[in-house]
C-alpha cells in the first residue's frame, strides 16, 4: 500500500511506511489524544500524558531530506514519526507538508491540553559534542594534509583535498547546523527541524 500526501487530511492525521514490508504507521489527532497504529499495535495517548517530544534532522542514503519526531509517553513507550515513506524498493518519498502540518497540530493540541512535556530539538548534548570533537580532529588532519601537499608541490593533491573538504562541509554542515541541541516551546517549534 502506498501512502501519499494526497491521502493525509491537513494536520489531523498522518501515515508513513517505515519499510517496504509491513503496514503503514498511522497517527491521528483526536479529541481524546494521539491515536497511533503501528505494526498491529495501537494506543491512545492523552495529550497531557505525552512526556516528551524530540525533533531532529536524520538524513539517510535513500533520502537526504528526512526529519524525525520522537514522542514519549509518561507511562513508558516511545513512537517515532518520520517525514518519508517507502514507495518502492528504490524510492523513498518525502511527505514534507503532511509531516509539518501534523507536528504543528500535535504541538497545538498538547499546548491546549496544558501539557508539561519536555520539548527538545536536535541531537543529545553528548552526541553533539562527540560529533563536534570528531569534526575538529578531521579538520586538523585535513589541514595538515593540505599544508603538506602545498609544501611538497603536489597542487593536484591540494586541489583534491580542497574539493573533498568543500563537499564534506556541504553534506555534513546542514546536519550539524540543524541538529544543534536546544529546548523550545509549544508556540516556537524550530523551523529548521520541519520540512
Amino acid at each position: 500500500m502506498q501512502v501519499s500526501e494526497a491521502e493525509v487530511p491537513s494536520g489531523e492525521s498522518y501515515a508513513y511506511k517505515a519499510s517496504l514490508i509491513g503496514s503503514a504507521h498511522r497517527f491521528e489527532l483526536t479529541d481524546e489524544g494521539l491515536s497511533w497504529h503501528i505494526s498491529g499495535r495501537s494506543g491512545l495517548w492523552p495529550y497531557d500524558e505525552i512526556s516528551a517530544v524530540s525533533l531532529s534532522f536524520r538524513p539517510v542514503s535513500m533520502q537526504q531530506h528526512r526529519f524525525r519526531a520522537d514522542v514519549s509517553h509518561a507511562g513508558g513507550g516511545r513512537i517515532r514519526i518520520l517525514s518519508t515513506s517507502w514507495q518502492t524498493p528504490a524510492l523513498v518519498a518525502p511527505q514534507d507538508n503532511g509531516f509539518r502540518d501534523f507536528i504543528i497540530a500535535l504541538h497545538a493540541r498538547m499546548a491546549k491540553a496544558g501539557s508539561r512535556a519536555t520539548l527538545t530539538a536536535g541531537l543529545g548534548r553528548r552526541t553533539y559534542a562527540a560529533v563536534l570533537a570528531f569534526l575538529a580532529v578531521l579538520a586538523v588532519a585535513m589541514t595538515g594534509l593540505l599544508i603538506r601537499a602545498l609544501v611538497i608541490g603536489e597542487f593536484a593533491g591540494a586541489l583534491f583535498i580542497i574539493g573533498f573538504a568543500a563537499l564534506f562541509i556541504w553534506q555534513v554542515g546542514g546536519f550539524v547546523r540543524r541538529n544543534q541541541p536546544q529546548s523550545y516551546s509549544f508556540d516556537r517549534v524550530p523551523k529548521a527541524l520541519l520540512p
